[in-house]
């Protein structure tokens, strides 16, 4: 069987990917004590699997782990691991860093002391997840040293782009850097990474189509249906009525949240917006006496924020804060509050008995954080092919 460690693991989405591909994840490092706990829980006390969980921290802090002490616990020699997987920390490389901000944030060494682990245990493969960010100009010197140091070390880099998670079947728009390196006594000229997309626009004619938010929702009450049809598809001209309702009612659905499902609780201000709000709409379509100071006077940055997630196309992407309509269009599509963190767990497709540990903003950080494991399980799934 394939063996995997998994660096900076979070909550586990990168371990549940491997998972559900076959993959024997055998250690895992995480410094945030909470999001370790989710870990554990999940995978070690619910699952019992056998995985040396380094956490928190005293004991998971990745800059003071020994890689030498770490591999040779585990009991391996160099070359015996199959695959290192991680998703360094990302705020350094954050498309949301305005100028040069983040240039020079420490926690983008955090990317050099992955590779430190790929040294020490010279596995077959490594899959590194990270912002698009990371390909910016001005964070060139950190990708470009890391491509150094994997090429010194023998690996072939064999992609180092951007993957949209929707492409894979994911109801989300999540684009993501993934860099896979492979060993060069493994690599091959047939070697393609990644694998074809599985999922297509509506606008391609290709099946299947992307999957819409709707698939995480319960279904649209038929009253909701017709302010959908009136309200937003025949007023904006987007479609005829016969045409829309056609559309709503082939969007596939899921289940109603539990009723102790977590979601924050609007301000009475907050509440009136929200309800000044239309379907699939925005800050920017809500009553001028509900705009924000800050997003009056032609202001038109921010669109998205105290939006309603589009029920009929893939959500945007699911960030730490998801569980703040301030922070994006982070609202339920018909009702008058944010979406639960169910909903944006399953809109990263975890499933609903995958529980995390926490207060909501920690929640919502680990949920944020996560690689989506059904993207993740076909990544994996399809290098896992290659190291045999």
């Amino acid at each position: 069987m394939v063996k995997a460690i998994d660096l900076f693991a979070g909550a586990g989405g990168f371990t549940l990917s491997a998972l559900e591909a076959g993959v024997e994840v055998i250690a895992a490092v995480e410094f945030d004590s909470t999001a370790a706990n989710t870990y554990k829980q999940n995978f070690i006390e619910k699952l019992g699997r056998k995985i040396d969980l380094r956490s928190g921290p005293e004991h998971g802090d990745i800059t003071k782990v020994d890689p030498v002490t770490l591999r040779q616990s585990l009991g391996l020699q160099r070359g015996d691991l199959d695959l290192i997987l991680g998703g360094p920390p990302c705020q350094g490389f954050s498309t949301h860093r305005i100028k040069n901000a983040g240039v020079d944030d420490p926690r983008n060494a955090l990317l050099f002391r992955y590779f430190e682990y790929v040294h020490e245990f010279q596995p077959k493969a490594f899959l590194v997840e990270n912002v698009t960010g990371l390909l910016w100009k001005r964070h060139e010197k950190y990708l470009s040293k890391f491509i150094e140091l994997a090429e010194k070390k023998h690996y072939i880099i064999k992609f180092k782009d951007i993957i949209n998670a929707v492409d894979y079947g994911v109801p989300q728009n999540r684009k993501r850097v993934f860099i896979l390196g492979i060993h060069k006594d493994l690599d091959s000229e047939s070697i393609k990474f990644p694998p074809p997309q599985t999922h297509f626009s509506r606008s391609s004619g290709v099946k299947p189509e992307w999957q819409p938010a709707s698939t995480v929702f319960e279904p649209i009450p038929e009253g909701v249906k017709k302010r959908f049809v009136d309200e937003y598809f025949v007023k904006k001209n987007i479609l005829p009525s016969s045409q829309a309702y056609d559309l709503l009612n082939s969007l596939p659905v899921g289940t109603s949240v539990s009723t102790d499902e977590v979601f924050m609780k609007p301000t009475a201000d907050m509440l009136e917006r929200l309800k000044d709000t239309p379907l699939n709409g925005s800050r920017e379509d809500a009553g001028e006496k509900h705009r924000l100071r800050c997003h009056s006077n032609g202001y038109k940055g921010h669109k998205d924020v105290y939006g309603r997630i589009l029920i009929h196309q893939p959500s945007n992407t699911i960030t730490t804060g998801c569980n703040n309509p301030s922070k994006g269009r982070f609202v339920h599509p018909w009702k008058n509050h944010g979406i639960t963190l169910r909903h944006a767990a399953r809109l990263q497709t975890f499933p609903d008995d995958f529980k995390f540990s926490g207060n909501s903003t920690q929640q919502a950080k680990q949920i944020g954080n996560a690689v989506p494991p059904r993207l993740g399980s076909i990544l994996i799934r399809d290098i896992c092919c290659r190291l045999k």
